[in-house]
């Protein structure tokens, strides 16, 4: 597998309101088949392909005496270059 470069990272502290308005606004981006992600002057802009990955994972995180000490849900979407979009695009 090669090497992996983040083009867009972002992370903050939210309430479970936020977070799930925020999935709800990604969903929607999702199916139209572009998402733009921004965060002050960083700008990214993805084409999504009707046919993509998802993986979705939990986690739990343990300190050194086994405790758990943190929980974690992930959900990623893969595709690789040059999958098909849908839809018409002007140049």
């Amino acid at each position: 597998m090669g090497q992996e470069t983040v083009i867009f990272s972002s992370e903050e502290t939210a309430d479970r309101q936020r977070v799930s308005s925020f999935l709800r606004e990604l969903a929607d981006k999702i199916d139209s088949g572009e998402v733009i992600l921004q965060q002050g002057t960083d700008e990214v802009s993805l084409s999504i392909p009707d046919q993509v990955t998802l993986e979705v994972k939990a986690e739990e995180e343990h300190d050194e005496t086994g405790e758990i000490e943190e929980f974690s849900l992930e959900v990623e979407i893969e595709w690789k270059p040059g999958a098909a979009v849908s839809g018409v695009g002007l140049g």
